[in-house]
């Protein structure tokens, strides 16, 4: 963004992209439409917080698997979780999504139980640990904390850790899920307590690929520098909701080639 003309182009485009794939349609084909079968808040947020999580590989897959899951759970993920028995665990045991097993399942179900019997639910975990310090980082680093306080060693590897520089891609995907809000509807909007403006890009290879090709993003590597990095940048084309751009750049990358 050399001169005001620049920046008025690129603003322009990326609205522009960022209109033309955030909306209803673009839920045909993406995870998110698995939460979306659901009207009750703690339904929608076991869903999509399971279905984030193994968000990576192949969307198709993502979704079948995400689907998969949830039936598993009798299609009442909120119920299964807080009222499973040893029996319904050993359900879970045969299933499997990339190198995400049936044991790291059961281990989430078991610290979604205590976080919902123990800390107020998901949404309660994440606002605290945002009202730390005001920003996503807290948050994330307070419910990477709480979501091991029962153990977990072999499954730390499913939920990122921003203290160590991960990038937290599928993490901030479900924040941005939870808590942006529009007219479009594709996002839930059922969090208040942190704000949309503060919400950070989830970068993958997509998103990192396509700003960097804009120059939107210097950094080399998709780690958590780069998310903040990007994500200041984005501030500059709307500083209330500077995520909107997550559609505009992956959908750029996916569905375009760009």
């Amino acid at each position: 963004m050399k001169t005001q003309e620049t920046y008025t182009d690129l603003k322009a485009f990326l609205d522009e992209k960022a209109f033309k794939y955030n909306q209803p349609y673009f839920i045909e084909t993406d995870p998110i439409q698995v939460p979306k079968t659901f009207a009750g808040k703690e339904d929608i947020e076991i869903a999509a917080f399971l279905t984030a999580t193994i968000a990576w590989g192949n969307r198709q897959s993502i979704i079948k698997n995400a689907t998969k899951l949830i039936a598993l759970m009798e299609n009442e993920p909120h119920d299964f979780v807080l009222n499973h028995s040893a029996s319904d665990l050993k359900i879970l045991e045969k299933f499997v999504h990339r190198t995400f097993n049936g044991s790291d399942c059961i281990y989430f179900i078991r610290s979604l139980k205590n976080i919902y019997q123990n800390h107020g639910g998901l949404q309660l975990v994440f606002e605290n640990g945002f009202r730390k310090e005001n920003q996503v980082k807290s948050a994330l680093s307070e419910f990477y904390n709480v979501f091991f306080e029962i153990g977990g060693e072999r499954s730390r590897k499913h939920v990122s850790n921003v203290e160590k520089g991960a990038s937290a891609k599928r993490l901030n995907m479900f924040l941005r899920w939870m808590v942006r809000k529009d007219k479009t509807g594709v996002d839930f909007g059922l969090w208040s307590g942190i704000p949309q403006s503060e919400l950070l890009l989830p970068l993958d290879i997509h998103t990192g690929n396509v700003a960097r090709k804009l120059g939107l993003l210097q950094r080399n590597s998709n780690d958590w520098k780069a998310v903040v990095e990007v994500t200041q940048t984005l501030c500059q084309f709307d500083l209330a909701d500077p995520i909107k751009y997550d559609f505009a750049l992956f959908g750029l990358g996916a569905f375009e080639k760009f």
